[in-house]
């Protein structure tokens, strides 16, 4: 006992060892349920801020002193599912953002023949078109378009321009092309948290043509959150979700470490946030990512990556406490 006291200990602590997510054992992911994925890319966004490729690496660096159980849930994910961290994407043209997409669509489509779901941390927000290339219509969502629950202070879902900045698979762009190619279901998807600066007063209309269901963060602050969250239990059950959570939903102050910093309204806290990833519980989550840290910003403490961290964590247990019943 003394022997198992001591490694627990020692596993614990964020400086030793060699760093993977949350511990897991680093190989690939067949035979596993869940697989943690890096993703460090950042040249979909086409902004001077660059620095979300080291996202992976800054989580990885602190994920072993994460939570090992849910109390809420009261279960303990490592038990209940087979866990694995599958590595980085590669990214062997690191500043082609097209190449780049290709990248990530081919190591997803890996993973989801071997039927593991993955949740990923990395990148701008271009890698989600990638990551639902593969997931959209696949094996983990049984030939059908993807719903998503967006968390996002933006809408992705540019039609105006057919590139930002030189990237065409772009930030801005996924939420509209992924649509096209039916590999999600806008219909059936939704927008929560919206309160970007817009360029055009016009900013919200692509994602109400492609049918998204909008809740900006003016009306979530009126509706509260029972209400928008009956909407989307409404919206998304039945259904294979994917998770898409971008740290510039959450206000600044817990998150300050992010690509497109909006300080103009209060963002989620991270009460708000939990609460809007567990109303997916019982539902089939076959995948998520967080994107848009960048860790050169963080404070002292990494509290960016902390929270990042949280909301992994929140992802895992969704998915392994849902794997009693999918």
């Amino acid at each position: 006992m003394a022997e198992e006291h001591d490694k627990s200990m020692m596993e614990n602590l964020y400086w030793w060892g060699i760093p993977t997510l949350f511990r897991c054992p680093n190989r690939d992911p067949v035979g596993s349920d869940i697989s943690l994925v890096g993703v460090p890319h950042s040249t979909g966004n086409g902004t001077t801020e660059r620095d979300q490729h080291l996202g992976p690496r800054a989580l990885r660096n602190i994920s072993a002193i994460g939570r090992r159980v849910h109390l809420d849930f009261g279960i303990n994910p490592w038990d209940i599912a087979k866990i694995v961290d599958a590595g980085d994407v590669p990214f062997p043209r690191a500043n082609n953002n097209e190449d780049c997409i290709n990248q990530i669509t081919s190591f997803f489509k890996s993973i989801d023949q071997a039927k593991s779901k993955p949740i990923s941390i990395g990148g701008d927000h271009s890698i989600t078109g990638g990551i639902l290339q593969a997931l959209g219509k696949g094996n983990l969502s049984d030939g059908e378009p993807v719903s998503l629950l967006h968390l996002d202070a933006h809408t992705d879902v540019f039609t105006k321009v057919d590139h930002f900045l030189g990237a065409k698979k772009s930030a801005a762009h996924w939420g509209a092309y992924l649509a096209d190619q039916d590999n999600i279901d806008p219909k059936t998807s939704m927008q929560i948290g919206l309160r970007g600066h817009p360029r055009t007063l016009d900013w919200l209309e692509p994602s109400y043509e492609y049918g998204y269901n909008v809740v900006t963060m003016r009306e979530f602050r009126k509706r509260g959150m029972e209400s928008v969250i009956s909407q989307a239990k409404q919206m998304l059950n039945d259904r294979p979700v994917y998770i898409t959570f971008d740290l510039d939903c959450l206000d600044p102050t817990i998150a300050p470490a992010v690509a497109n910093l909006e300080a103009n309204s209060k963002g989620f806290d991270i009460d708000e946030a939990i609460s809007l990833i567990r109303l997916t519980r019982g539902m089939n989550v076959i995948g998520g990512d967080i994107v848009c840290m960048m860790p050169t910003k963080d404070s002292p403490n990494n509290i960016t990556a902390h929270t990042a961290m949280a909301i992994m964590f929140e992802m895992i247990c969704v998915m392994a406490e849902n794997k009693k019943s999918f």
